[in-house]
C-alpha cells in the first residue's frame, strides 16, 4: 500500500494530531470538584462574581473565603435553589 490521500489522508492525519481532542478521552469538565489539582485554590474572580449574583437572589450571604472546588460546588447548589443556569450531572 502507499501513501494515503484525499479524505483518508486527512482522517489520518486528525487521529494523530495532539490538538485535536480524542472524543474517547475522559474530560477534566467531568471531574468531580473534589479531584481537581487546583480546588484548594481560592476561587476565581468570574466565581466570585457568578457567586455573588446567585447569594444575592437566594438571599443568602457570600462566603469569601471558598476555594476554587468549593465555590463550583457552591455554585451548583444556588443554581438549584434559583432555577438559574446549568445543573453538573450527578
Amino acid at each position: 500500500m502507499g501513501e494515503q490521500t484525499g479524505l483518508c489522508a486527512v482522517v489520518a492525519r486528525m487521529s494523530t494530531n495532539p490538538k485535536i481532542p480524542d472524543p474517547e478521552a475522559p474530560s477534566n469538565v467531568e471531574k468531580p470538584p473534589e479531584e481537581w489539582v487546583t480546588g484548594d485554590e481560592p476561587m476565581t474572580g468570574p466565581q466570585r462574581s457568578y457567586l455573588q449574583t446567585l447569594c444575592q437572589e437566594a438571599g443568602e450571604e457570600l462566603d469569601e473565603t471558598l476555594t476554587k472546588a468549593q465555590a463550583s460546588l457552591r455554585i451548583d447548589e444556588l443554581q438549584r435553589k434559583t432555577g438559574r443556569g446549568a445543573t453538573r450531572a450527578q
